[in-house]
């Protein structure tokens, strides 16, 4: 695609928008919604716009090139992406239920469960490559440090004579085997090309006759050729035809395609290069040829203020001090519109679309930018996309101008002090200054640096060597196969409550663990994760899902689980030493993910003697404390892995992990799925011969762990070998599946009263008696007024206070 198709897609995203914002500000007050269905469909529906919104700008920032274009386009796209998490954890307040289901609404806008599927913006991890590659290389060296050290030699000894003979006899004997095999190869070859030889010899066919017997295998050949090709095309035609894995023709265009986007991320690279240099030169520029007029012109406007106020009161006036603006303040008036928005108070009961900074601070200025600059732009004659210099002056012009006001203030301000003196004939010991009382801030409780003298590098290694830090399997969200859910709506029409899927899942991660933590702006003001529990049946992707938010981010993993900080961070002290070392360096090097595998174990009500020495319970107890230190901008997310979360006391391990993601068994989609993918995968070939219907009904009961590790175990290089004379059939599986553990009714049932017994879904529970029953207003213990403002504090029409 060329800047046009970006620009055009761009232009596309940004009427999108303003269709959002006419829906998020209009221009009359909303009446309150006290149907709560509706509500929560007017919410999904946004949610659901937002995605696709931040879909097509996600692609507009990493391909388009122009540096001042990206930088409007950064600014919308990390307000989409705080208004996607803040839109979600609005449902969450409405039904208290971690999973939505939209596929009535994708019907409704015509759109396919890939469109509602939520991208992870790359320059999470571009932007941060550099620092990444220097980590990535640290941790390297130190694993290596460690790896040699432990294969050293302990020079106890050396190997027996018995050892030695032993390994000389298993060599001759391996030798002397293959060199039989050798010999036993060449006889029957011999034996073979002799009675090839006889026979040739016996009997000789006639010309006209081995013609026509090659004329017709050749024949039946072209027929079955073109039979096939046939059948190819039918199937194609009904869209029943099976994907073949083994030449696909897309992969070199795809191959192109990544090509061309890695040569406009280097364009992006040097247009960026050539920006910075200019924004230094054109301030320069500005400050030496216009900044002595811009410091005339404002002090003739501060003078003529002095006299004004001279006029009207006959005395001079106060300045401003710099901290309520300087003389700033003294032109900033505030409009009838804003002083009456912060009066105005609408007491009618019922649920209100909330207000959001990231609409009213990152979105609509930004679409009032694009509408009034970009929109209409000519920029036919700038086809490398470089940067606008008219824009460069401007945003440099007011930041000379801010800093001229700077040193304008100080002066006129002992300007004013001596016109009081001579004119006033103020005397300073009859009338002192009342000085303002600056309220005292209460100094909020740091926490306590136990290694002031370290560096962040020394305790980083240190972390290292003791095991804390892992380096992670490269694994992608996008590998984390799931399906979507079809039928939800059907499900909840029969008064049952739908199952997520491994989708569904995955979407959870993405919202919970990747988008909040990707981007510094979103964080510091989208609704707060502190804690995740990621739980499931054995097998089921908790740690692949786990690794795929770690390399989304490039964020460091930091592992406490009990039985690995057992034997190096013991006793009270060593546990305060370990959180310490976590939050410090953690926070240095954010993002940060912090795993406690087998977190149940940690509010278990009896431990086995096996499980009591690792003293568990005792984490537990520092955690919720530790948590607390950790405020909005400190992208640090403490992840709990759990298979058995229903042996733990729920109340207190909820608190420390406030959201979860539960993985289901999986369904026939995702099952379908693991095969079509993982088969190719790991070499093999699908032709019509392997009935992956039937393999995907019978691996009903197994997990996608199971289906992973038989198909790894089924296609050995024997296997592959022997691909093109005897495909793949379903058979081959059937035994590696018979052979594992299967996931049975009771387990399941297992997780959904545990969740159940959780408080979301106690709440959740209520809601939907609630809804059934018709009582109550559906909102549980909730009050009448819905929607909660940021920080979870309820205002007037679901407002925050101001």
């Amino acid at each position: 695609m060329s800047h046009i198709s970006y620009n055009k897609q761009w232009q596309d995203a940004q009427l999108a928008v303003a269709d959002m914002l006419a829906i998020e500000t209009p221009a009359q007050p909303r009446a309150p919604e006290t149907d709560i269905n509706a509500a929560f469909q007017l919410v999904a529906t946004m949610f659901v716009k937002y995605v696709q919104i931040f879909r097509k700008l996600e692609q507009c920032y990493d391909q388009i090139v122009h540096p001042q274009k990206r930088r409007l386009v950064r600014t919308v796209l990390d307000g989409v992406m705080g208004r996607i998490v803040e839109l979600k954890h609005e449902m969450i307040t409405m039904d208290y239920s971690e999973y939505h289901y939209f596929d009535d609404i994708l019907a409704d806008l015509k759109l396919t469960p890939n469109d509602l599927e939520i991208p992870i913006p790359n320059y999470f991890v571009l932007e941060r490559a550099q620092a990444i590659e220097k980590r990535e290389r640290l941790l390297g060296q130190i694993l290596a440090r460690m790896t040699s050290e432990n294969d050293k030699p302990d020079g106890t000894g050396m190997m027996s004579i018995d050892d030695a003979i032993r390994i000389i006899q298993t060599h001759e004997r391996a030798r002397q085997g293959r060199l039989r095999a050798k010999q036993m190869r060449e006889l029957r070859l011999n034996d073979q090309r002799a009675r090839q030889r006889a026979n040739m010899g016996e009997s000789k066919m006639d010309k006209s006759l081995a013609a026509t017997i090659i004329q017709k295998y050749y024949r039946r050949h072209v027929v079955r050729r073109e039979a096939k090709k046939f059948r190819d095309e039918e199937y194609m035609f009904l869209g029943m035809a099976m994907p073949t894995f083994a030449k696909d023709p897309l992969k070199n265009v795809l191959a192109g395609v990544r090509a061309h986007e890695d040569e406009r991320r280097k364009r992006q690279e040097k247009h960026e290069i050539n920006y910075q240099q200019a924004l230094v030169a054109t301030r320069e520029k500005i400050k030496q040829t216009e900044g002595p007029d811009m410091k005339e012109r404002l002090q003739d406007q501060i003078r003529q203020w002095f006299i004004e106020c001279r006029n009207a009161s006959k005395k001079f006036p106060d300045f401003p001090d710099e901290d309520d603006g300087g003389s700033n303040a003294i032109f900033a008036n505030k409009t009838l519109g804003e002083i009456q928005a912060e009066l105005d108070a609408d007491d009618d009961e019922g649920w209100t679309l909330p207000e959001s900074e990231f609409v009213n601070e990152m979105i609509k200025p930004s679409t009032v930018t694009y509408q009034n600059f970009w929109e209409t732009r000519d920029e036919s004659n700038n086809f490398e996309q470089n940067y606008d210099s008219e824009i460069i002056k401007e945003e440099k012009r007011a930041e000379v101008v801010d800093e001229v006001r700077i040193e304008v203030d100080a002066l006129m301000r002992e300007e004013l002090k001596n016109l009081k003196a001579a004119i006033d004939k103020t005397k300073q010991k009859k009338k002192k200054k009342k000085k303002k009382k600056k309220k005292k801030k209460k100094k909020k409780k740091k926490e306590k640096d136990l290694t002031p003298d370290r560096t962040i590098e020394s305790l980083y290694e240190e972390l290292v060597m003791n095991r804390i830090i892992v380096r992670p399997p490269k694994v992608a969200l996008s590998d984390f196969v799931g399906d979507f859910n079809y039928l939800p709506s059907l499900i909840r029409q029969a008064k049952h409550e739908p199952m997520p899927t491994m989708y569904d899942a995955k979407q959870l991660a993405a919202l919970y663990g990747v988008l909040p933590f990707g981007s510094e702006k979103v964080h510091e003001t989208a609704p707060q994760v502190k804690g995740l529990l990621i739980c499931g049946p054995r097998g089921c992707g908790k740690h692949t899902l786990l690794h795929a938010i770690v390399n989304e981010l490039g964020a460091n993993l930091f592992d406490i689980t009990p039985s690995n900080i057992f034997e190096t961070y013991r006793e009270k002290e060593g546990r305060k030493m370990l959180l310490h070392l976590c939050s410090k360096v953690g926070k240095a090097l954010q993002p940060t993910v912090i795993l406690i595998d087998n977190c149940e174990k940690l509010y278990k009500k009896k431990l086995k003697p096996e499980e009591k020495q690792f003293e568990p319970k005792k984490l537990a107890k520092a955690l919720p404390k530790w948590l607390k230190l950790i405020k909005h901008g400190d992208r640090v997310l403490l992840v709990g892995i759990s298979n058995e979360p229903y042996q733990a006391t729920v109340k207190p391990m909820m608190k420390v992990f406030s959201r979860c993601i539960l993985l289901p068994r999986p369904e026939y989609g995702t099952r379908l799925l693991l095969w079509k993918t993982l088969i190719p995968k790991y070499g093999g070939i699908i032709t019509p011969a392997l009935d992956l219907t039937s393999l995907t009904k019978l691996s009903d009961a197994y997990s996608s762990g199971d289906i992973h590790d038989t198909i790894v175990e089924v296609l050995t290089e024997r296997r592959l070998a022997k691909m093109a004379k005897h495909p793949l059939i379903a058979t081959d599986f059937i035994s590696g599946l018979a052979q594992r553990n299967a996931i049975y009714k009771e387990e399941e049932n297992a997780f959904k009263s545990w969740w159940k017994k959780t408080p979301l879904g106690k709440k959740h529970e209520r809601f939907l008696e609630e809804q059934e029953s018709g009582e109550g207003d559906g909102k549980g213990k909730k009050g009448k007024k819905g929607g909660k403002g940021k920080k979870g504090k309820k205002g007037k029409k679901g407002k925050k206070k101001k």
